[in-house]
């Protein structure tokens, strides 16, 4: 696509980045197909070829409004327009360079701000976090549907994590809300591995992985989380700690993208590529592993629900489903599943009635094959989908390891 960047555009800190993935779109509109906010709207400004001309418009110095912040707020980052596109244009990178300068151009309504600050100074604080959970679940019968829906219906408390200390070892991001929101999960993920001989150490300084700031008008703070995770890794990094693993795909889809986002940060490049390099979803270890060790003969009929973070950031579509039916477990076929649920990080909050309907789609789908449980890999999407109240939804994790004899 043809590109001339304002003069002012031209001194931003991304501007060669922001041009050459410009220049890689070719326009044809084949990401269309698979936008989900353009199928429901039609509308070719919500629509990953629309927000790029929007956001080529922004950078060639024409007038910023408030509908061009509009149309890039819809967008739900899920890449689904990455793995269709034929030219392999960054769009994720380009939408983050672009709102960027769209935030700072275009003041937000005060609902808003308060709604997105509120947010990030709750979510990414794993203790404030979990005491609002616990607090939303004693007052659960005076909260509004919506608030209700957000909290977790059942939530297995987590079981007693292996304490021996192995000759492999693991660091594992614990992660902001999911130890309030499904306890278990990475209690369950440790147990696991440890039949496999290798011993989960947790960070408790590794703390919110950055993508929440960093999706909500905040990049630099995000970048700071970045560092300070970086940080307290790296000690165990350097004792030969052989992966950092993450039972949460969008914070997995995010550090595998610290080495780019910190490319330029001198005194943390390189810790950053090596941390990129060595992060890992949960799913990426165990199926290089002897699997059969575990001794599961698995029955139990499941319909996965692939996050848009493992099939389209990690390009990891059918490692857990191959993984899960390889020990037994009966997998119902799922329609449309390269669709988002319309979890989305924050999404939900924000755009409250797109997600709603892009949920209620995806549960029609995964309901389709009449499983016992749903089951997946990240923990916005577990608490969306499970937030409707409808067949149960657990991490993927968990059920195996109740299956272990």
């Amino acid at each position: 696509m043809q590109t001339t960047l304002s003069e002012r555009a031209r001194h931003l800190p991304r501007a060669a980045e922001a041009e050459s993935i410009l220049r890689t779109c070719v326009h044809c509109g084949f990401c269309n197909a698979t936008c989900p906010t353009y199928q429901l709207l039609g509308d070719e400004l919500d629509g990953p070829r629309g927000r790029i001309y929007l956001i080529k418009q922004v950078l060639e110095g024409n007038d910023v409004t408030q509908k061009t912040q509009q149309h890039l707020d819809r967008c739900l980052s899920c890449r689904n327009c990455e793995t269709t596109c034929p030219s392999g244009v960054d769009y994720h990178n380009l939408l983050d360079i672009g709102r960027a300068v769209v935030d700072a151009a275009v003041p937000r309504p005060l609902g808003q701000r308060l709604l997105r600050e509120g947010l990030r100074q709750t979510v990414p604080h794993p203790d404030l976090f979990k005491s609002l959970v616990n607090g939303g679940q004693v007052f659960r019968a005076l909260l509004p549907g919506t608030l209700q829906s957000k909290l977790p219906r059942h939530a297995p408390p987590a079981k007693p994590r292996p304490m021996t200390l192995r000759e492999r070892q693991v660091l594992m991001l614990e992660g902001c809300v999911q130890p309030a929101l499904s306890p278990n999960t990475n209690a369950a993920a440790a147990r696991v591995l440890d039949r496999l001989g290798i011993s989960v150490i947790a960070t408790r300084e590794a703390g919110c992985c950055g993508a929440v700031d960093y999706h909500l008008d905040a990049q630099a703070a995000g970048l700071d989380r970045a560092r300070r995770n970086i940080d307290a890794w790296w000690p165990g990094i350097e004792k030969g700690a052989e992966a950092i693993v993450q039972t949460a795909s969008g914070c997995g889809a995010f550090i595998k993208d610290y080495g780019h986002l910190l490319a330029s940060d001198p005194a943390y490049a390189d810790k950053a590529k090596k941390v990129s390099e060595l992060a890992r979803d949960l799913v990426e270890v165990l199926r290089d592993e002897p699997l059969e060790k575990l001794g599961i003969h698995a029955s139990q009929r499941l319909a996965f629900h692939c996050p848009c973070t493992l099939q389209h950031g990690q390009k990891l579509g059918g490692a857990v489903e191959a993984l899960l039916s390889g020990l037994g477990f009966n997998l119902t076929s799922v329609p449309d599943g390269h669709l988002c649920c319309g979890s989305a990080g924050t999404y939900s909050l924000t755009q409250p009635e797109l997600s709603r309907q892009l949920r209620d789609n995806k549960l029609n789908a995964l309901e389709s094959g009449h499983p016992e449980v749903i089951v997946t890999a990240n923990i916005g999407c577990q608490s969306h989908l499970d937030g409707a109240g409808r067949t149960p939804v657990r991490h993927w994790i968990e059920l195996v390891e109740a299956a272990l004899p």
